[in-house]
């Protein structure tokens, strides 16, 4: 991923084009997008570039056109280029997503070759032509899979085992449809039928089933194969991994979203406030011309409070759009949170506990303190309405050193030292498609009247304006949890001081893992984290499965990783079942929410550590470790 301005000058690039292009990072900040393009072809480029700048459009990936890529050595080869503009304060920037599909490129045009010479060929050459050809196959990195007119596999590539976990002798023979989306039965049937007729099928993007059950974007390419008579009697297709890409699409059109409305709440800000502006100086001066006792009449003083609300709203938008005027001080969370509890307490009400939990001696960030009371005013009015009948609202706080593994799950984040607060309710929680919606402005789910859609979008503008990120975790009946994490600025107040590094992780060869998680996604980074740091990992998808495998596994098992809140049977309740038949075990939760909201909601015993998600590698193994090593963790 390469982000450039207007001009063609390189603002931003990931650690794979560093990888794929043999570049550090600072020897490409700066530069010319043409220094990645072959010398005889810059000329071209550079007037390729000028056009699209003219009148840039999305171009996806697979165009048809024959593009070079060139590294840092001088060497070239073949790639795909797709072309994204964004729409910035400052311009239009161009976000392009490059793969090498130099292996694709090599397999095409050895399988062309073989076409053309098989009629020229002794038996015994095209024996050994076509053992190279597998061999070519074999190495690539994309999933090559043959199949018959029916789908079944009939060849499956180490670039296929890799992508979707399953081994050749898992697939082979095994119809094709296995690795699609149940509510797509005639997708394969359609493609295959093309593929009879002769057609061939390129870039065709769609969804593909991994083994352990969670979802990939795929890019396929889809060829028949002919008989020595020139019958079709199989396809070959070529897939690739692009769910990256689509990550950082969707992370594109929400900035590009975002960008829009907040232009436009601007514009809707400043022209209200003048409005706004009239109607107090009118007021005023009726209330200056006026004997006294019409100038206390309650309807000068509705009109007064009216237009305090319609300035407190356009604060809000000019917060939304970071367009109004900032003090950044350095703050202490700990000691700034105890104010802001006393400050709403009034608004929450006698029947709302409010709990301040500072999980560090100090959290020093940098940010008008303003805009941090409105954020957590504005996260506690959404609180109150969702504790009908009361309930408790949290305030944690936590230092949260992030490594390199953590942000590739949570873009845009970057490595770093951040100060983590955690804002929970025991309210009603939210669904999926709600949670998903919350930070959009003007989305409520509140009563005509009752609410603007712009509190939690002020929140997120704030957080994302002061370097931060938010996420939030919520299910019906289950509270909600916001997660919100600003870099640290305990720096600051003395350059001297450095973060520790993070001690070396011992490698756990010989422990068993038992990991509960119903988040596909989550539970495969997980075991793969585990994996790696040398665990045995057995996962499971809810508290049955796990118990299948405790009861069934012939080894033993050591600790149990296991999800707090669960479809069907829980984590505490998953983790009562264990100890009653196995108690080795040693257990530890995870989740969104932290371990005050958990110990409010579903109490469980108390010396059961908790993991927070989003976890870094580090806490993950820290965590693990201490357990193992029976020390507090």
């Amino acid at each position: 991923m390469v982000a450039v301005d207007r001009d063609g000058t390189i603002l931003q690039v990931n650690s794979q084009t560093e990888a794929l292009f043999a570049y550090p990072h600072g020897e490409l900040i700066g530069q010319k997008i043409e220094v990645l393009v072959p010398q005889r072809l810059r000329g071209q480029h550079t007037g390729h570039r000028a056009s699209f700048a003219d009148a840039p459009k999305t171009r996806r990936m697979g165009a048809g056109l024959n593009l070079k890529g060139r590294r840092r050595d001088g060497s070239e080869f073949d790639v795909e280029i797709s072309l994204s503009p964004v729409s910035t304060g400052e311009g239009t920037l161009v976000l392009s997503a490059i793969r090498d599909i130099s292996d694709r490129r090599r397999i095409e045009e050895e399988l062309r070759r073989a076409n053309q010479e098989l009629d020229r060929k002794t038996a015994q050459e095209i024996g050994e032509y076509r053992a190279r050809l597998a061999s070519i196959i074999e190495s690539s990195e994309d999933a090559i899979i043959g199949k018959d007119l029916e789908g079944t596999i009939t060849s499956w590539n180490r670039g296929a085992q890799l992508m979707y976990g399953y081994s050749p002798d898992e697939m082979v023979g095994k119809n094709v449809s296995i690795l699609t989306l149940q509510d797509r039965p005639d997708e394969i049937p359609k493609i295959l039928e093309r593929i009879r007729h002769g057609e061939h099928i390129t870039h065709y993007e769609s969804v593909r089933v991994h083994k352990d059950g969670w979802h990939l974007d795929v890019s396929i390419s889809v060829s028949p194969i002919r008989d020595g008579e020139g019958r079709v009697v199989g396809a070959s297709a070529i897939a690739r991994d692009i769910t990256e890409q689509k990550r950082s699409e969707e992370h594109l059109r929400q900035a590009q979203k975002m960008e829009a409305v907040g232009r436009l709440a601007g514009g809707l800000a400043h022209d209200f406030n003048n409005i706004l502006g009239i109607i107090t100086a009118c007021t005023e001066l009726l209330r200056s011309h006026t004997q006294s006792s019409v100038a206390s009449d309650p309807c000068l003083t509705n009109i007064r409070k009216a237009v305090d609300r319609g300035t407190s709203l356009t604060r809000q938008l000019l917060a939304f759009t970071r367009k109004s005027k900032l003090n950044p001080q350095l703050i202490d969370l700990n000691s700034q949170l105890n104010d802001v509890a006393q400050l709403i307490q009034p608004l929450m009400g006698d029947d709302v506990e409010i709990s301040v939990v500072p999980r560090c001696p100090s959290a020093v960030i940098e940010i008008d303190p303003g805009q941090f009371d409105q954020i957590v005013l504005n996260l506690a009015v959404n609180s109150r309405d969702a504790m009908l009948h009361g309930g408790k609202f949290i305030l944690e706080t936590a230092v949260v050193e992030v490594d390199q593994g953590f942000p590739e799950q949570h873009r845009p984040m970057t490595p770093g030292r951040y100060i983590a607060l955690a804002v929970s309710d025991t309210g009603t929680g939210m669904d999926l498609i709600t949670a998903s919606r919350i930070f959009e402005p003007f989305f409520t789910t509140k009563e005509i009247g009752k609410g603007t859609g712009l509190g939690l979008a002020t929140v997120y503008g704030i957080v994302q304006h002061n370097g931060g990120h938010i996420w939030v975790y919520s299910e019906p009946g289950r509270g909600t949890t916001f997660k919100i994490y600003l870099p640290s600025a305990e720096h600051k107040l003395d350059e001297q001081t450095k973060p520790p590094a993070e001690p070396s992780l011992p490698r756990r060869e010989g422990t068993t893992i038992l990991l509960v998680e119903d988040d596909e996604i989550m539970l495969s980074l997980t075991g793969q984290l585990l994996l790696e740091n040398g665990y045995t990992v057995l996962k499971a998808k809810n508290g049955t499965d796990a118990m299948h495998l405790v009861d069934t596994h012939p080894g033993p098992i050591h600790l149990l990783l296991t999800d707090v809140v669960m479809r069907g049977m829980s984590g505490p309740e998953l983790v009562a079942q264990v100890r009653s038949s196995h108690p080795e075990v040693k257990p530890i939760f995870m989740s969104g929410y932290t371990g005050e909201l958990i110990a409010h909601d579903q109490p469980a015993p108390q010396a059961i550590p908790l993991l927070e998600k989003p976890f870094t590698r580090y806490a993950l193994y820290n965590i693990l470790n201490a357990a193992l090593t029976d020390r507090s963790a």
